[in-house]
């Protein structure tokens, strides 16, 4: 199927989902929140994908949402509309699968947020990262005041969301926004390489592990201890533990099934 504001590839196992307008420097707008959810939809229902990747075309990850939209918001469809978005986020992070971040170019306001909802992110040297909201009169709508915060600590999202000020990718993984960081030719050659990798593991402790890690950020950590040896626990009601076991044992790589 053929989209307006995105690109959908499926390669094997490994499903790309690229952000399509680069002459707004892929501003997030309503036509391209609906690609999306569609596109996760599609993703979250077919299982034979093992791993998501988001990227952008052109100079842009995502630039932030389309501000001109802005212009006939009241608070009513202000609400609705980071709403809408709020769902694609939490729709993302549900995924079964993991999913990576490639961020090319700018991932400002929408576009750093669409970044944190996935399980890793990678960027180029010529990435840039921030929550600029503040600089419109406004403040981060699609998680970025709760999500960043959880990722580097509060006094570090707090001054990236008070001043809106933009930093580079270096200094987004040295305060452990980012994962890696490469050479803006070699970024999708380095995704794909792990992104394949990933996709040889058991998808059903893929699946465990992105669960017990996500809700054990938000209790203590004794809760947390319990969710990973119930976790750790279920992995052996697949056959994939025993294979993986004997692949160990015997030498050779794992032929998982789930």
């Amino acid at each position: 199927m053929s989209y307006k504001t995105i690109l959908f590839e499926v390669e094997g196992s490994i499903a790309t989902l690229t952000f399509n307008r680069p002459e707004k420097l892929n501003a997030l707008n309503a036509e391209m929140f609906a690609e999306i959810r569609e596109v996760l939809d599609k993703v979250a229902s077919d299982p034979q994908l093992r791993v998501l990747i988001l990227t952008g075309q052109g100079r842009a990850f995502i630039a932030g949402a389309d501000v001109r939209a802005f212009l006939d918001l009241d608070p009513l469809s202000a609400r609705r509309f980071v709403e809408v978005a709020h769902e694609l986020a939490f729709q993302m992070e549900g995924l079964e699968i993991p999913v990576i971040a490639a961020v090319n170019g700018f991932a400002l306001g929408g576009g750093c947020e669409m970044a944190m909802a996935c399980d890793i992110i990678y960027a180029s040297e010529e990435a840039r990262f921030g929550q600029p909201e503040i600089n419109l009169g406004i403040i981060p709508g699609f998680g970025g005041t709760q999500r960043l915060a959880r990722l580097v600590g509060k006094i570090a999202a707090k001054e990236m969301c008070l001043t809106g000020r933009i930093i580079d990718a270096q200094e987004a993984k040295n305060m452990g926004l980012v994962a890696r960081v490469f050479p803006g030719a070699a970024l999708m050659e380095e995704t794909l390489k792990m992104a394949r990798s990933l996709a040889e593991k058991s998808r059903g402790a893929l699946k465990t592990l992105k669960r017990v890690m996500d809700q054990g950020l938000e209790v203590d950590l004794r809760t947390g201890c319990t969710l990973e040896m119930d976790g750790f626990a279920l992995c052996f009601a697949s056959p994939d533990a025993r294979e993986g076991a004997t692949a160990f044992l015997e030498k050779r790589p794992p032929r998982f099934g789930s």
